[in-house]
């Protein structure tokens, strides 16, 4: 049982499932979209139970994490293909793809694992506001 529900996805939609095997198939994405971050956690080395419990991350991040992951299969199932052009004289077809690498849907971009991994956010290039700057004048350096 996964932390979003059906009825999640149906908010976000603004629509009800079409029927109980869809609803189904939303129970099923939403389950396979957690086992993957449960992974994720164990790859990390971290216990998701654990880090839920700690509100890091909050049921909520996890609920629009799983949400946004099955509306996106839902509304595009083909990850990336947008459009296709098929040609009959001389048979050619033609997909365009916008977003998206052709995977899965289902997949977490790297925005949503930032919300979920605690610490996942990178501190390269960062810098510190308000730091002054090292005094590299002549007159700080000790000459004894």
């Amino acid at each position: 049982m996964s932390y979003a529900q059906a009825s999640d996805v149906e908010v976000e939609l603004g629509r009800p499932a079409s029927s109980a095997t869809e609803t189904a198939q939303w129970e099923a994405w939403l389950s396979r979209v957690e086992r993957s971050i449960e992974r994720a956690f164990r790859r990390s080395e971290l216990v998701f139970e654990d880090q839920v419990a700690l509100d890091d991350p909050t049921v909520g991040d996890i609920v629009d994490v799983e949400v946004a992951a099955v509306i996106r299969k839902i509304q595009n199932p083909q990850w990336g293909v947008t459009s296709t052009t098929r040609s009959i004289d001389d048979a050619s077809i033609t997909d365009r793809r916008e977003g998206g690498d052709g995977g899965d849907p289902l997949d977490l971009t790297d925005y949503e694992w930032n919300a979920l991994l605690p610490g996942s956010e990178s501190e390269a290039f960062s810098t510190r506001p308000g730091s002054e700057p090292d005094d590299l004048s002549l007159a700080s350096l000790d000459w004894t």
